[in-house]
């Protein structure tokens, strides 16, 4: 592992023990202005407040007792910030060790982790539409990048097999003549995907307006739940269904599974979690229901601030979370809480992550906190919720069809293939479906990525799908141009000698990336990466427009282009890799 700032820090540290300042003193950031210094300490201040000396006199002795470091040129600028440039000669030696091994400059977490990953969480009987697209593609990004850091990590899609949804589906379906045979009445009618897509909003609407209806689909879960026929055979047949389905719409977007867990797989833990409750006097009844109590003394539950500028304001403190209905059944909080101590059981994972949007965050709170109580899940056990912002239209709300409808994820996956093929006409190249569908769902998942986690974003698919700007097939676009740079060379690569200012632009901007790689993993958000991977092919490109690499005379310098060109195109794959994304040969 080569760390460049880690190297810095230590270079500096050094030479605060020399001059009898507290080493814990030093900050470095990336230089405020870049065409003087690459990195700053911004720690004169701090040590003239400690050791009551004036800030220029601190960066001046800092300054010179560094002298003579062969990889850093360091200067005091006034007030009291130290400018520290990298040599040439360092940013080729990071820049030829990189190319040997592109992980060096990957900083892993001291501590090897097994990590168990709940992302995707589709529900049978429903279509996926759009609202299933950011818990895939931000789900699958973090699995990468865990491994990347050296983790082992578990994936599972945790599918909503287990719920209301599945009794309001089976009542609708047997109200409608479908389930005949089940119940040897009739025939069986042909139930599709076409045929859930249906019956699945119809019964969700007549859940409200028909009380006779909703308790009919209530004793159907329970029915289900319990393993009752022939309600569970009917239930079994509709979730390999819509597996099926689910399965091939992931696969398209790049999403693969280790496992294919659902709710149902945790039921045979259900009773043991609620006893657990019951047995260490954690649970209480309240109207018939079972509720556990895990609000804390004096808290208040934070209102969500409209704006910045608004008073922060909260409501009534946390409320219970009920584990049993009043009619006995699950609720998604049961299944949950069984599903942590399955994994447990199972696997004892150092970590469970869960990617589920922002709007189930009180839910989960409730049931880590439920968790802990019980000893479920152990003490040093990390239970995340990294919770996501809506994808939103042009005018700010949920993306739906003019109709008001919520559009298919199939849909948009077609939508994003099509946008993919006109970019492609433009270019000259038609008729290749695969290319087409690379480039869709890089501008569908940069897109996504680049947003900082938490927050919503507008879709706009014109911007996405753009070949210039911050977009995913700008990226493949520079990786697809180094091919085919390389492969016109037809020569073998030399030595890396940073010597222009393209060329260190393109150096600093390489160490960017792996520090990118080590923020994204800290903050659960792909947004540092994925501006870093835009910034790196920028400076590729500046080079590229500046710099004649195959019409260079001197073959020292022009294998040293190639070597260079090679590096970025290995950098921006292991980063578009991490994402999901697949970079083309051609484009």
């Amino acid at each position: 592992m080569f760390v460049v700032r880690d190297e810095i820090e230590k270079e500096l540290k050094k030479a605060f023990k020399k001059l009898g300042y507290d080493e814990n003193l030093v900050v470095l950031a990336y230089a405020n202005n870049p065409a003087v210094a690459d990195y700053q300490c911004n720690s004169c201040f701090a040590v003239s407040k400690k050791y009551n000396e004036k800030p220029n006199e601190v960066g001046e002795k800092i300054v010179e007792a560094m002298k003579g470091n062969k990889n850093f040129e360091m200067s005091f600028a006034f007030p009291g910030f130290i400018n520290i440039r990298l040599t040439n000669e360092y940013l080729s030696k990071i820049a030829n060790l990189t190319l040997e091994d592109n992980k060096i400059m990957l900083k892993k977490p001291e501590k090897k982790l097994k990590i168990v990953m709940d992302y995707g969480g589709a529900n049978i009987a429903k279509e996926l539409h759009m609202g299933h697209l950011r818990s895939p593609i931000i789900g699958e990004a973090l699995y990468r990048l865990n491994k990347l850091m050296g983790h082992e990590v578990i994936s599972d899609t945790h599918l909503g097999d287990w719920g209301t949804q599945i009794g309001l589906t089976l009542a609708q379906l047997e109200e409608d003549g479908y389930l005949e045979g089940y119940f040897k009445r009739g025939e069986n009618k042909e139930i599709t995907l076409e045929t859930l897509n249906e019956e699945y909003p119809k019964a969700s609407k007549r859940k409200n307006v028909d009380l006779k209806f909703k308790e009919k689909a209530d004793e159907i879960t329970l029915k289900v739940q319990q393993k009752k026929e022939p309600y569970f055979k009917i239930y079994s047949d509709v979730r390999k269904l819509s597996v099926a389905a689910i399965k091939k719409n992931y696969l398209t977007l790049g999403c693969h599974f280790d496992l294919w867990y659902g709710e149902s797989t945790a039921y045979p833990y259900i009773e043991r979690s609620v006893n657990i409750f019951k047995d260490k006097h954690l649970a209480r009844e309240s109207e018939g229901a079972l509720v556990v109590d895990v609000a804390r003394e004096g808290e208040n539950i934070k209102i969500e601030k409209k704006s910045e500028d608004e008073v922060q304001r909260y409501k009534n403190p946390m409320p219970p979370l009920i584990i049993k209905k009043y009619n006995d059944g699950d609720v998604y909080a049961t299944t949950d809480i069984a599903t942590i101590l399955m994994r447990n059981e199972t696997y004892d994972p150092d970590k469970i992550i869960y990617v589920v949007d922002y709007r189930q965050d009180l839910h989960f709170e409730r049931v880590f906190r439920a968790c802990k109580l019980a000893g479920i899940s152990k003490e040093s056990q990390e239970l995340v919720h990294v919770a996501y912002g809506t994808m939103n239209g042009p005018d700010g709300k949920a993306f739906k069809t003019r109709s008001g409808d919520v559009i298919k994820l199939e849909d948009v996956i077609n939508l994003i293939k099509s946008k993919a093929e006109e970019r492609l006409k433009e270019n000259g190249i038609v008729d290749n479906e695969k290319l087409a569908m690379q480039i869709g769902v890089a501008a569908l998942k940069f897109g996504d990525l680049i947003n900082v986690v938490y927050k919503d974003y507008v879709f706009d698919l014109d911007k996405f799908s753009s070949f210039e700007g911050k977009t995913g097939p700008y990226i493949q676009y520079t990786g697809a141009r180094i091919s085919s740079l390389l492969r016109k060379a037809k020569e073998d690569v030399g030595k890396i000698s940073i010597e222009q200012s393209e060329e260190r632009n393109i150096a600093i901007n390489i160490i960017k990336l792996y520090e990118s790689f080590t923020t994204s993993y800290q903050e659960n958000s792909l947004n540092s990466l994925c501006l870093a991977l835009y910034n790196l092919a920028s400076a590729y490109s500046q080079f590229y427009n500046n710099i004649k690499v195959l019409q260079e005379a001197d073959e020292k310098k022009r294998k040293s282009y190639l070597a260079l060109s090679k590096l970025v195109h290995s950098c921006l794959v292991l980063g578009l890799d991490i994402l999901g994304i697949e970079m083309p040969e051609k484009m």
